[in-house]
C-alpha cells in the first residue's frame, strides 16, 4: 500500500490534491501492467477505472465503419486514460491499446464515485483535473483535424 501511495503521489494528475486525499485515493488504487498489444479498455465495456500512466505508450482508437481502426490520440507517461468512468452510462467510448509495455495505476471507478459523492472538495479537485484533461485533448484533436484538412486540401486539384 505504501508503494502505490508513493507512485500515486508522483503522478502529475494528482499534484493539486491534499495529502489526505492522496492517502484516501491510494485505497482505491491498484498497480497494473499491460503487454504491447493488450487493451486497457474496449469500446462499450464497463468504464470501471481511471488509469494514470506511469510508463509506456497507449493508442486511443475507434473503429470507423468502412475504414477500420483509426488512432485518435497517443498517450504516454504522465497522461491519464479512461474518462468515461465518471459519466453514466459508465461505458467506454473507444479502445485504448498498449503500443509498448505499460505500467499504470488503476483507480477503481466505483470507489472514486462514492468518495466524490461524500467529499465535495475531492470531487472539485478531481473534476477540475478531468476537465483540464478534456480541454487539452480537445485542443490536440482540433490541431490534428486542422492538419488533416490541410493535407486533404493539398491533394485536391
Amino acid at each position: 500500500m505504501e508503494e502505490i501511495a508513493q507512485d500515486l503521489a508522483e503522478h502529475p494528475f494528482v499534484q493539486a490534491l491534499t495529502k489526505s486525499h492522496l492517502e484516501w485515493l491510494a485505497k482505491c488504487a491498484t498497480a497494473r501492467s499491460f503487454r504491447a498489444g493488450q487493451f486497457l479498455l474496449r469500446e462499450g465495456g464497463e468504464a470501471d477505472s481511471l488509469y494514470l500512466l506511469r510508463r509506456g505508450r497507449v493508442s486511443l482508437e475507434v473503429n470507423v465503419p468502412g475504414r477500420g481502426i483509426e488512432q485518435v490520440e497517443s498517450l504516454r507517461e504522465g497522461d491519464i486514460a479512461g474518462l468515461s468512468w465518471l459519466f453514466p452510462p459508465h461505458r467506454w467510448q473507444l479502445d485504448a491499446r498498449a503500443l509498448e509495455p505499460v505500467d499504470c495505476i488503476a483507480l477503481d471507478a466505483r470507489c472514486l464515485r462514492a468518495k466524490m459523492d461524500e467529499d465535495h472538495e475531492l470531487a472539485w479537485a478531481l473534476g477540475r483535473g478531468l476537465l483540464l484533461e478534456m480541454y487539452q485533448r480537445l485542443g490536440r484533436v482540433r490541431l490534428q483535424r486542422l492538419d488533416l484538412y490541410a493535407a486533404e486540401s493539398r491533394r485536391t486539384p
